[in-house]
């Protein structure tokens, strides 16, 4: 099942609060069209950076092919590796691009798609929400025993102290 971390924008200068329909939710997992079409894909998403590095690494693999006197398959291959690099790891350029920009991540969510996602969180969101508002007070539970542990106590699935192997 899909996994959504949540994204909140900087507010603006005229905002204390930012609005929770500007939220961003990015979905983990491959991206098909970000494997197809890598560079209209990050220019789409406004991602400037990563298209920029993309671009530049791109030309630097062919040039190194190139001069190298390989086969023209091998920078075949070589484009295959980057096109299926960005596909795998499209989101996490997202949220990195994301965190460049100030956005704060809010947290994950899983659900089969995005609408589900959206639900869920805001749901959750906003029981949160009413419990700030009405935080009870810590309740402190008595210790159970008091006093330094005796020699036979032992803790977790450890064999008893003294107890042949």
């Amino acid at each position: 099942m899909p996994t959504f971390t949540v994204h909140e924008p900087p507010p603006r200068k005229t905002e204390s609060v930012t609005a929770p329909e500007s939220f961003v939710f990015v979905r983990d997992g491959f991206y098909f069209w970000a494997f197809v079409l890598a560079p209209l894909w990050l220019l789409v998403r406004r991602l400037w950076l990563a298209f920029l590095i993309y671009v530049v690494a791109a030309i630097a693999i062919a040039v190194a092919i190139k001069f190298a006197g390989l086969p023209s398959w091998v920078q075949s291959a070589a484009a295959l590796i980057i096109a299926l690099i960005v596909g795998f790891e499209a989101s996490t350029i997202r949220r990195w691009t994301l965190g460049r920009r100030k956005w704060k991540t809010l947290g994950f969510v899983v659900a089969e798609d995005a609408e589900i996602a959206e639900r869920r969180f805001y749901a959750a969101w906003s029981e949160g929400a009413r419990a700030d508002a009405v935080a009870p007070e810590p309740i402190y539970a008595t210790p159970v025993r008091r006093g330094a542990p005796n020699a036979s106590d032992v803790i977790g699935l450890f064999p008893e102290p003294g107890a042949p192997r």
